[in-house]
């Protein structure tokens, strides 16, 4: 499971502020929201690479039933 945790206080951040804007509005484009937050938590763009997989790979699961709500 430690290989799902993003490295880094940043990223950390990064991934909660993302997950939060999502919940909010799930209609979103992932690319905006993401570039938003490179810039705001000052990410590489390894960690920009991270984030997007990330949502990606959620994005397809919920079809598929792999991700809960709770």
């Amino acid at each position: 499971m430690s290989g799902l945790l993003p490295e880094g206080e940043d990223l950390r951040r990064a991934v909660r502020w993302v997950s939060e804007h999502l919940q909010d509005d799930p209609a979103q484009p992932l690319g905006k929201i993401v570039q938003e937050a490179v810039f705001k938590f000052d990410l590489s763009p390894r960690d920009a690479d991270f984030l997007i997989n990330f949502y990606r790979q959620a994005q397809a699961g919920e079809g598929s039933g792999e991700i809960s709500g709770g």
